[in-house]
């Protein structure tokens, strides 16, 4: 568990974890196994391994292989579902205040193009999205075409209650599509006790699996109302000058061409994760992530960002008087790996909870150790007084 620590301690699971020397070796075998015999052959040959991913992912996630598609990145897999939906004027988008970027520049996109109207449902006083005032906007007009919320948000360690949203949506009937980038790897994720139709992921998060991979869950239900935004020879199969036919299982959403070697990489990162349990991977998470927020509390001129009554393994802070480039910059001089968080990702968040232009944003894994933890808490209390005028 501790390799790939010892260049740096490393606080960016949230961007893109450090990969198991399993995975990584994983993917260079694949990768030589196409270099010998040619790509299509390597396909065959592999064919089990590539299969992996399927299996391990439905038991991650609680669901069927027949249910999961992998595709080159969570983005791929949530366009293929949002920009699947047949929108027009009048319909109604509901979403969370901390949605991600890329997701809210899809709604507005669609807006424009086809009338439909984006909604973003209330939160509680301590950060919970509000049940309440979700039913509430429901029942303000037209039925929404779909809720689309994201699970944790990038910019800070707040975790939704996907399971209470997904109680409402069934209990309407309406379609729900859940980003859980930033969940899946770090917590348990049961896609039947959340009700959600569609949920979206990566490997290269917390994970530990490789970059340029992606993931999607497809309810059986969902896939019988929807179809994919594109097909390809693999998604689909030309069957007369005038029709297709889909596959049956999620793979419709596939494309044919991908990362082939990613995929062999994300199916040796999830059996990992299922080896270990997702149960202790949370505790621990939780309890490093505990462990830094207290310890950043008590640092001089550090203000710490998180709310929530769940609250996971992203930490997000900033420092009075030092732009958040400049505290990334001092810590990693010290080998201590941060990223930045810019008002853009997450723009209703960060303008409803008045935050700086940017924040610093520190991911634990379970590969962090209490004495790293303490490194970053001392490095970031030594920043006072240094940065002048943000």
């Amino acid at each position: 568990m501790r390799e790939g620590t010892a260049q740096a301690a490393h606080f960016n699971a949230a961007g893109s974890s450090l990969p198991s020397r399993a995975t990584v070796e994983a993917q260079r075998q694949y990768l030589e196994v196409e270099s010998t015999i040619g790509g299509y052959e390597a396909i065959e040959r592999e064919a089990s391994a590539l299969r992996r991913p399927y299996q391990g992912l439905a038991k991650l996630l609680n669901c069927e292989p027949e249910e999961v598609a992998i595709l080159q990145s969570a983005t791929s897999a949530w366009t293929q579902v949002f920009y699947g939906l047949e929108l027009s004027q009048g319909d109604r988008i509901l979403t969370s205040q901390h949605e991600y970027s890329s997701n809210y520049n899809a709604f507005l996109q669609v807006g424009r193009r086809t009338g439909a109207a984006v909604e973003v449902i209330p939160e509680e006083g301590d950060g919970e999205i509000s049940v309440a005032g979700l039913e509430r906007l429901i029942a303000q007009g037209r039925r929404p075409a779909l809720v689309a919320i994201t699970h944790v948000p990038t910019n800070c360690g707040r975790v939704y209650d996907a399971a209470a949203v997904g109680a409402v949506t069934q209990q309407h009937g309406i379609p729900f599509l859940l980003d859980a980038c930033q969940s899946v790897g770090q917590m348990p994720v049961d896609v039947r006790a959340i009700g959600c139709d569609w949920l979206t992921g990566t490997a290269r998060k917390f994970l530990r699996g490789p970059r340029g991979v992606g993931f999607l869950y497809a309810s059986k239900a969902a896939m019988a109302r929807t179809e994919p935004a594109m097909i390809d020879l693999w998604g689909a199969t030309w069957v007369s000058p005038s029709e297709y036919r889909l596959q049956r299982s999620a793979r419709r959403y596939e494309f044919y061409e991908k990362d082939f070697s990613g995929v062999v990489a994300l199916g040796v990162a999830v059996d990992e994760a299922l080896e270990l349990g997702m149960d202790w991977i949370w505790g621990r998470i939780r309890e490093l992530a505990a462990l830094l927020r207290s310890l950043l509390a008590d640092a001089p001129g550090c203000r710490l960002h998180d709310s929530g009554r769940t609250l996971c393994g992203i930490v997000a802070f900033s420092v009075e008087g030092m732009p958040a480039a400049d505290v990334r910059a001092r810590l990693r001089e010290q080998g201590i790996c941060v990223w930045i968080s810019p008002a853009s990702s997450t723009l209703l968040d960060f303008q409803a909870h008045g935050l700086p232009p940017e924040t610093v944003r520190a991911s634990v894994h379970y590969y962090n150790t209490e004495a790293e933890i303490a490194q970053l808490a001392r490095a970031v209390a030594a920043l006072e007084g240094q940065g002048g005028t943000a």
